[in-house]
């Protein structure tokens, strides 16, 4: 059967502080995307547990530190359950991009297993599980708008954004998470105003959205790669109401008023020769 794994970008990034375990309290507005990776899951009589996994694109890492193979491994072995579980990912979101891809699609197999094996789990307890294998998992499993804090797993769903064009840009270039916190100077950050943003959601003001819109962990990402600052001002000057990195990059996404607008800014990017991947999508909501 086939599930899908939503990709999601951040309309507001805030570091609040480190903690004394190495990671950092977070203050996050979550948007999921359109934007998404199919997850084919097929299951067969067997005496013993079997995972096996194949993908689209060979870079991925298919062994158990797969965050698909954690997810069915971790509901398979808690149920006791023997049989042979095959995946099938077809890679759609980008890779190490900040749209939580990874943490999508073990949401999926999450949702996929619990469903084909009748395991009767509601969506808290599959969130509850999911922070096992990832900070994102919960949210990836829950969607929509909503605002994360702690390390990313405590979600306050809100009330859902309109269906906007999003175009999303992803630079060949990379940057590893863990060098964007470790050199992250938090007492030195201009924050962005979480309270006004969710605020300007509930009031369904894209304008006052976008306005409020601020990702501190730019202040590293963009000194180590100059070309995010040049993906935004093109997204910019062909009309998006504002353009952002998402989580830890490298992906630039812009919000569009129109498709027209948001295909102009398609065209400019690929034409730029900045960027390996340009996509256009849309936001996702339940009720899509």
């Amino acid at each position: 059967m086939e599930y899908s794994g939503y990709s999601k970008i951040n309309l507001g990034l805030d570091v609040i502080r480190r903690r004394e375990d190495g990671y950092h309290d977070l203050k996050m507005i979550m948007q999921t995307l359109q934007l998404r990776d199919v997850i084919d899951i097929q299951i067969e009589d067997s005496d013993s547990l079997e995972i096996k996994m194949t993908c689209t694109d060979n870079s991925l890492c298919l062994d158990e530190s797969n965050l698909c193979v954690k997810a069915a491994s971790l509901l398979l072995n808690e149920f006791s359950i023997t049989s042979k579980v095959t995946i099938n990912l077809e890679k759609n979101i980008p890779i190490a991009a900040g749209m939580a891809g990874g943490s999508a699609d073990a949401a999926a197999v999450l949702i996929g297993i619990n469903d084909m094996f009748r395991l009767g789990l509601s969506k808290e307890e599959l969130m509850e599980r999911g922070v096992k294998i990832g900070a994102d998992v919960p949210y990836c499993i829950m969607k929509g708008t909503a605002l994360a804090e702690g390390i990313g797993e405590k979600i306050t769903k809100l009330k859902p954004l309109v269906n906007y064009p999003i175009v999303i840009a992803k630079p060949p270039e990379g940057v590893s998470t863990g060098y964007v916190y470790s050199n992250l100077k938090i007492d030195e950050l201009d924050h962005p105003d979480i309270d006004a943003q969710i605020e300007a959601i509930n009031n369904q003001d894209i304008e006052g959205i976008a306005k409020t819109m601020g990702n501190v962990l730019e202040t590293v990402t963009i000194p180590a790669l100059p070309v995010i600052s040049d993906i935004k001002k093109i997204m910019m000057d062909k009309g998006a109401y504002n353009s952002m990195m998402s989580g830890s990059g490298p992906t630039v996404f812009g919000i569009f008023p129109n498709e027209h607008k948001a295909s102009r800014a398609v065209s400019a990017l690929k034409k730029s020769g900045l960027c390996d991947r340009v996509l256009l999508t849309y936001v996702y909501n339940e009720f899509n």
